[in-house]
């Protein structure tokens, strides 16, 4: 990417995020009133994840299972039906409305609007040289992953996805994964792993 194609990506992040929040407040707070009724519990689901060059950040999402989930049945790997969703939280999942405090993540520089979504230290450890390439930028609230399948794609696959977006990024690509998403979002597809398995990419305890 030119450097007048990150400023003008920056530029786009600040100002996508900003009136990203702006407009789901509302939605976030009656998100957040229904997962309170619910279960009593936090609101909010702060994780470490790895983002750009292998460094750590919390990530923010709103909480749609159980406290302590990852320590609970299948870990981090989430699939359709799992007891330890919330009843709010299949819905904020299938309709991604618990991704949208990650704008916040956005605003703050830890992630961009597009880019491989931000994953777990024990997933990053085990990556080959080639796949550590999608650390070489900042991770998004979509990407190239996303709307080839989402979690519904193995593993492995999902992580070449990524990487090709890395060695082919550009402003208009940017542009057109924004498009894209929001037709896999309409469509609800892929918010859980296939029967193929891989890992749930955004883990399991959101």
């Amino acid at each position: 990417m030119r450097p007048w194609e990150r400023a003008a990506k920056r530029a786009l992040d600040v100002t996508g995020a900003a009136v990203g929040l702006a407009l789901s407040a509302p939605v976030i707070g009656v998100a957040a009133l229904l997962i309170k009724q619910e279960d009593g519990g936090p609101v909010l689901f702060r994780q470490e994840r790895v983002g750009l060059d292998g460094a750590s950040f919390e990530v923010l999402k709103l909480r749609t299972m159980l406290v302590d989930a990852e320590s609970q049945g299948a870990g981090y790997a989430v699939d359709t039906d799992d007891p330890r969703i919330l009843r709010v939280g299949d819905l904020l999942r299938r309709t991604s409305i618990d991704e949208l405090p990650q704008f916040w993540n956005v605003l703050v520089g830890d992630m961009s609007l597009v880019g491989p979504r931000p994953t777990l230290r024990y997933q990053v450890d085990q990556y080959t040289d080639r796949q550590r390439r999608r650390l070489a930028v900042k991770p998004g609230l979509t990407g190239w992953a996303q709307i080839h399948g989402r979690a519904s794609l193995p593993w492995a696959e999902r992580i070449e996805l990524d990487v090709w977006y890395v060695e082919h990024q550009s402003l208009r690509l940017d542009l057109a994964i924004m498009l894209r998403t929001v037709g896999t979002l309409v469509s609800r597809s892929g918010t859980y792993k296939g029967a193929q398995g891989g890992w749930q990419a955004d883990g399991g305890g959101s």
